[in-house]
Parts: C-alpha cells; structure tokens; sequence
C-alpha cells in the first residue's frame, strides 16, 4: 500500500466544499488530516443577476475568461449558448474541468496556471473579453490583458469570504507537520489566527500563495504545477524528501 505520508499530520485549509478531494487523497497516502476550513464560498451581493445579464449579451465578446474553479463552475451552470466566435479560457486544469464537465469546449489554457502566465501567453487584441472573477481579485490580468489591447469587462460571481474559527479547532492544526494553502487569503486569515507560523511548514499552491506564506515566516514550499494534483504531488516530495 502507498503511504508516503504515513505519520504525518496535515492541515487543510480550503473551504469545505472544496477540501474533499484534496483530504481524500491525503488520507489514502496516510496522513492524519486537521480540516480547518478558512473560508466559505457565498454567491455574489446580485444573486448572479450581472453574470446573467452579460451571458445574455455574448456575442460581444471574443473571449469570456475564468480565472479560479468557482468562477468557472458558476459562469458554466449559467450558459445557455455560445456564440460561433465567443471562446473561453481558464487559468488551469481545474478550472477548465468546470468547463468541460458541462460539456462546454476549452480553448485556451496557459502553461503555467496562473493569471501572470495567461496574460503573457494570451493572444493579443484588439477585441473584448469578459473576465469572472471572485468579489476580491488582483488587477494583474484586466491591467495586462487592456495593456495588450483588449477591453476588459468584469463580472463579479462569487465572495470569498471568512469563517470563525473555534480556538479547539485551532489547537490541532498548530501541533501538526505542515499547513497547505492553496490562495494567498488562505495565508492572511491563518496568521491572523496564530501568533506565529504554526506549524512552521507551508506546502504552497502557486507562487502569490507561498509569497505570501514566505512573508509570514514559513518555512515554505511551493509546488511545481500550480494545481492540486501539484499540491499532492508537493506533499509526498515533501515528505518523502
């Protein structure tokens, strides 16, 4: 039986809807694992009424982009149709799989699965993209994407928001071997739980994550493919290592 993590103990912070895949194959490979949900995915302050509304005007778009899972799921549950010309394009393989999933075509995926690379390997305008995006966002894509002359609409599909955490449930989650996170907010809203990096090891999705986790204190590490199969993968390297 395969089980690289046989001893050690992890903490998951992903919204709890969103960790059974990645604590499932954690427990499969061994590990005891501390689910300490940071945040919860909530629909957008509109119910969806933008996303609705610009999904009714597509063909003014050449290109609708999603830029996280969530965004992707709730732009695919909202299609009806897309124009002939209209493609789409997600960060990464999860967010395509949203896609594709409901039976929707992918056109473009960057090599690197993050916003930066899908600006620097996006094709160059003019035209107008739609981007969907969480409540809260850095501006590196629409400011790059505008910079390579495109006009960016964007639409807000969903919040990212914060969770209480119960002192008990904190307590496990510092005795463990190592914290992932998987965004940046992740990072932030764990720090402000603990009063130091606790466990000291960060196992990183993507390089905006482990800067952030490096800022705090972390010892930490970043994955190689910017997706949760890489964060596994990270896991087992890790501890392995």
């Amino acid at each position: 039986m395969n089980t690289p993590l046989a001893g050690r103990t992890l903490v998951v912070t992903r919204a709890a809807d969103q960790a059974p895949e990645l604590i499932q194959q954690l427990v499969a490979w061994g590990a005891t694992v501390v689910a300490l949900p940071l945040s919860k995915i909530k629909e957008p302050a509109d119910g969806g009424a933008a996303l609705k509304t610009a999904l009714a005007q597509a063909a003014q778009y050449d290109w609708i982009i999603a830029t996280s899972p969530n965004g992707a799921q709730r732009l695919a549950n909202a299609l009806t149709g897309l124009p002939t010309h209209t493609r789409l394009a997600a960060v990464g393989p999860q967010t395509a799989r949203q896609f594709t999933d409901a039976g929707w075509p992918v056109d473009f995926v960057p090599q690197s699965f993050v916003a930066d690379a899908l600006v620097d390997e996006f094709p160059a305008g003019p035209g107008r993209v739609l981007w969907v995006r969480a409540e809260t966002a850095r501006p590196t894509l629409a400011d790059g994407l505008q910079a390579a002359g495109w006009q960016v609409d964007q639409i807000v599909a969903y919040r990212n928001t914060e969770v209480t955490v119960q002192p008990a449930a904190l307590a496990p989650a510092q005795n463990a071997d190592a914290v992932l996170f998987t965004s940046a907010s992740s990072v932030e809203r764990y720090r402000k739980l603990c009063s130091k990096p606790q466990p000291l090891v960060a196992l990183c999705m993507g390089p905006v994550t482990a800067a952030a986790a490096q800022k705090h204190g972390f010892e930490t590490h970043q994955a190689d493919e910017f997706s949760l199969s890489g964060l596994l993968d990270l896991a087992q390297q890790w501890a392995t290592g």
